[in-house]
């Protein structure tokens, strides 16, 4: 059972990593940025809901929601302040800019909570299942983080796919000017992108501190790494591509950390991603892009 159990933990912290990545792969996939200050907006979902919850004393679910509004806004300033007035600029400006984004995240986070980690309380009030007579007991947080994980890449791929505003994503994807002449608000459609983007970190920002219950400023660096790393082991662009790639990156990190070194798991994750990208640099389901010259 204990190989099933890191199975399932892995699963859990995979699906994770597939919900942040969703944030980087379509702000990618559409507004053909990286945002690097995506890892902190978890945190601030984080902090959203411990306050909310904690200190308010409102209900989780009230929470869970003022999480996805500040965080949702929070998004939509950050493009329209720090990422709108650099587009057509060369990649390393907006690079340069998301990593100044990150930092003011953080310290604005350590000024108002200090850099003491908080005790986050779980927001998620489903009783533990237990299988083979107790011998293996899933959490609750453990299915509601996989449930959660594929009912979002399910919405999201019919969102894009069915509606309107998910087709004008896909066409400011393929080629941003000719949807401007097709009269699409190309403004308001990569607007909406990091408003989705940010939601999802929020999303995600509960789930973790549910899982793993200590809160400070630099809360989401490492998962924010790790999920953009799982959107290039999945395909950066596809969804169903971050999902993948997140939850092969969460089962390598269990069970390497489980049957070989906790201290090594980082570096076989990563080296398991450079082994990935030189057999397929895409990703799993990239596609390969013709470029004209």
């Amino acid at each position: 059972m204990g190989f099933l159990s890191y199975l399932i933990s892995g699963i859990s912290l995979g699906s994770v990593y597939a919900i942040i990545a969703l944030g980087y792969t379509m702000v990618y996939g559409i507004a053909k940025m990286l945002n690097f200050a995506h890892g902190d907006v978890i945190m601030i979902g984080g902090y959203a809901v411990f306050t909310a919850v904690s200190v308010a004393g409102m209900p989780p679910g009230i929470g869970i929601l003022v999480a996805v509004v500040v965080c949702t806004a929070l998004g939509v300033v950050i493009e329209k302040i720090a990422y709108k007035p650099l587009r057509g600029t060369s990649p390393l400006a907006v690079l340069i800019t998301a990593i100044g984004v990150s930092y003011f995240l953080q310290n604005a986070a350590l000024l108002i909570f200090g850099s003491g980690a908080k005790s986050f309380t779980s927001v998620v009030n489903v009783p533990p299942l237990k299988l083979a007579g107790g011998a293996l007991t899933i959490s609750g947080e453990t299915m509601v983080t996989i449930a959660a994980c594929i009912v979002i890449v399910i919405g999201l791929s019919c969102f894009v796919k069915f509606t309107k505003s998910g087709k004008a994503m896909l066409a400011v994807s393929e080629d941003r000017q000719a949807a401007q002449l097709m009269g699409i608000n190309v403004n308001g459609t990569i607007a909406l992108t990091f408003a989705i983007g940010s939601a999802l970190a929020a999303i995600a920002g509960v789930l973790l501190c549910s899982a793993y219950p200590n809160l400070t400023p630099y809360t989401g660096s490492m998962p924010g790494i790790k999920a953009f790393t799982a959107a290039v082991f999945g395909g950066i662009g596809s969804i169903p591509g971050a999902m993948i790639g997140g939850i092969l990156l969460g089962v390598i990190e269990n069970l390497s950390k489980a049957y070989i070194s906790s201290q090594l798991s980082d570096a076989i994750v990563f080296a398991v991603l450079i082994v990935v990208l030189l057999v397929k640099p895409t990703g799993i389901l990239g596609k390969k892009v013709s470029e004209k010259v």
